[in-house]
């Protein structure tokens, strides 16, 4: 590490394979703490380049526990985190919004590390069990159209790296790594991604991957349609603007899409917007995400696609789901 360490010091980079072999030996316990919290820092301070978030995912990917539900043809929903905007669980809810509109989804998530709740905080609150067992996960996909992938579990290899980034408490290049290493191996993604030249990069590395894929960000610097304003859409086929007033909503102030002070406050937020006690805000930007995602994986219009993602949101089905994983987890 301490050749690494003074190569990224003199402001050189590492190349795609040398990426790949240091996270591969992070995840082999052959570095210290102090030596791991270093190399993060130096990605706190520079930007990344695309080979080396390449060669991380790489490792990543070589190493986790994959799971096949390619026949359930799934779409992940998953934002980098690090956005430093502490809104409610956006994406988890349009997850069970998107999985009651009869689109399948393989929810990739974690613990906040950087915000006050992250999706694995409020599903676990709600009783939602973990497991990397294919046998109970094509359960969950077979009889709630949803089944959620706890990253930890897939990804046995970071097991050195999670105390230290609970320590830092700040976003590192983990966060830009979890949506791309879903262990499922999804072939449709939303991933909501906190700054532009990310959104850049992610562009170009999911191009290569025959993915079909939506990537987010909005100009205000939230990882997600926040409908605070104009959102950056990059997909496999266009890139566009997308404004509150091109799915006919209104735009949003950032008190209204707050998440709380707690896994609670989030919790409670979360069951409020399923059993129809949300806000309007709430609902809107909800269904403003879930919409994007029924589009990516359906091709229809997002109109169209708006319309699937409120009737699921308003007939029950979205709650629906949620029951049906807490009935399965129990």
């Amino acid at each position: 590490m301490k050749d690494i360490l003074n190569k990224l010091i003199g402001h050189q980079l590492l190349g795609r394979e040398e990426a790949r072999e240091v996270l591969v030996k992070i995840a082999g316990g052959s570095y210290n703490p102090s030596q791991i919290a270093a190399f993060l820092t130096v990605y706190m301070m520079r930007s990344i380049t695309t080979e080396e978030l390449e060669g991380f995912r790489d490792a990543l990917l070589d190493l986790c526990h994959a799971v096949d539900l390619s026949e359930f043809k799934p779409i992940d929903l998953c934002g980098t985190g690090g956005d430093g905007k502490n809104t409610f669980n956006i994406s988890t809810l349009a997850s069970f919004v998107t999985a009651g509109a009869g689109v399948p989804v393989a929810k990739h998530g974690n613990y906040g590390v950087s915000s006050n709740c992250g999706s694995s905080n409020v599903l676990e609150f709600l009783g939602i069990r973990f497991s990397n067992e294919e046998a109970f996960l094509r359960s969950c996909m077979e009889q709630a159209g949803i089944c959620i992938m706890h990253a930890p579990l897939f990804h046995p290899a970071m097991k050195n790296v999670a105390p230290i980034r609970r320590d830092l408490r700040v976003k590192t290049f983990f966060n830009m790594l979890g949506p791309m290493v879903n262990p499922a191996f999804p072939e449709h993604q939303m991933v909501g991604v906190f700054n532009l030249e990310l959104a850049r990069i992610y562009g170009y590395l999911y191009q290569n991957t025959g993915k079909n894929f939506t990537i987010v960000h909005a100009l205000d610097g939230y990882d997600e349609i926040s409908l605070t304003g104009p959102a950056k859409i990059i997909s496999n086929r266009s890139e566009s603007m997308l404004r509150p007033e091109d799915l006919g909503l209104e735009a949003l102030r950032a008190e209204q899409i707050y998440g709380g002070e707690s896994v609670e406050d989030a919790a409670q937020i979360f069951l409020n917007v399923l059993q129809g006690r949300g806000n309007r805000a709430q609902e809107n930007v909800v269904c403003a995400n879930a919409a994007l995602a029924i589009a990516t994986a359906s091709g229809d219009s997002l109109t169209e696609s708006l319309a699937r993602a409120r009737q699921s949101l308003e007939n029950g089905s979205a709650l629906k789901a949620l029951k049906k994983l807490q009935q399965i987890s129990s």
